[in-house]
């Protein structure tokens, strides 16, 4: 295992996909920049090219250094991480999104924590558009269990696109890595089968912006949940698939049951808006309905359109959300 306090080295390696330019990624970085200990990271931007990436220079020099992967269009983010994941230099790497800011002391809490033996470290999420209530539907069935406040400790799975990893056990994967990342909860899954241990870590905390406009969110849920499926079903028989299939009207009861318990945490139900249990059955409902898809028909197209929804998120904000962001 690497050694985290190699001198001359990078201590954490953050990667971070754009699918044109550097103004898609610049809120995140700045949010970086502002963390304490910045000259600990090592940024690795995933990108088209050097040249549509348009780096500005000043804005990263505070980091330990800075790497441009060149990966061509970016047709699957799963892909993109893992070209990153590889051109990495430090023992552990981070992900984040363009549309999530690490809040500050994480890099302090993530280092720290991948100093004991875990394989991955999580944050827990916080809301950053917390007006709306399709904005909450969207973080509670995407990351439910890791709502802040939440007790740290021992994990079944961390949240996707927003963990920490110890680089050498990701690149065991090998040619399978980019297939793991695809959906993280499968790759969680099977760190754990194979003995590894994961650990969600309170002290790092991340502000998610979720969708809020009505129906591209509907988009989101549907093509989400055909991608799980599919992955998840990659190497099943056919009768396999055919159960699950039949199975699926009843994930989303199941599924909105566990989430009700959430909500229902110390702390959270002030928070939440008053209509989000409909929100969340209808989310979950669609969701539903795009596992079903994903059992028994694969991923089709849906990964082309998750890619693209991926980016750019002020696309996908309600009227209220985009003057606020306007104003920030």
């Amino acid at each position: 295992m690497s050694n985290i306090n190699q001198p001359g080295a990078p201590e954490m390696s953050i990667v971070i996909v754009t699918p044109d330019c550097y103004e898609t990624i610049r809120s995140t970085v700045v949010h970086l920049r502002s963390q304490k200990q910045r000259e600990r990271l090592e940024l690795v931007i995933v990108a088209p090219s050097r040249e549509k990436l348009g780096l500005n220079e000043s804005e990263v020099k505070d980091f330990f250094q800075t790497r441009i992967v060149e990966a061509g269009p970016i047709e699957s983010t799963a892909k993109a991480r893992a070209a990153g994941i590889r051109l990495a230099n430090a023992p552990i790497v981070a992900f984040v999104e363009d549309h999530s800011y690490p809040g500050l002391g994480w890099v302090e809490a993530l280092i720290e924590t991948h100093r004991k033996p875990w394989a991955a470290v999580g944050p827990v999420l916080l809301n950053a558009n917390p007006k709306s209530v399709i904005s909450w539907m969207n973080l509670l069935i995407e990351y439910g269990p890791w709502l802040d406040p939440v007790p740290g400790g021992v994990a079944s799975h961390l949240p996707g696109h927003n963990s920490s990893y110890k680089r050498e056990i990701l690149l065991g994967y090998g040619p399978m890595l980019e297939t793991m990342l695809e959906a993280e909860s499968l790759l969680h899954w099977d760190l754990r089968a194979r003995g590894y241990r994961l650990y969600l870590e309170p002290n790092a905390k991340i502000f998610h912006i979720n969708f809020s406009s009505f129906f591209p969110s509907m988009a989101l849920r549907f093509y989400s949940g055909r991608l799980f499926a599919s992955q998840r079903s990659l190497h099943w028989s056919s009768i396999r698939r055919l159960c699950y299939v039949a199975g699926s009207p009843l994930i989303p009861l199941v599924r909105f049951l566990r989430l009700f318990r959430e909500a229902r945490q110390p702390g959270r139900r002030q928070g939440l808006p008053r209509w989000i249990l409909p929100a969340l059955l209808m989310g979950l409902l669609l969701d539903g309905a795009g596992e079903m898809i994903g059992y028994a028909s694969g991923m089709g197209d849906g990964m082309g359109k998750l890619t693209d929804i991926e980016f750019h998120r002020d696309r996908y904000l309600n009227r209220g959300d985009k003057q606020k962001r306007v104003k920030s």
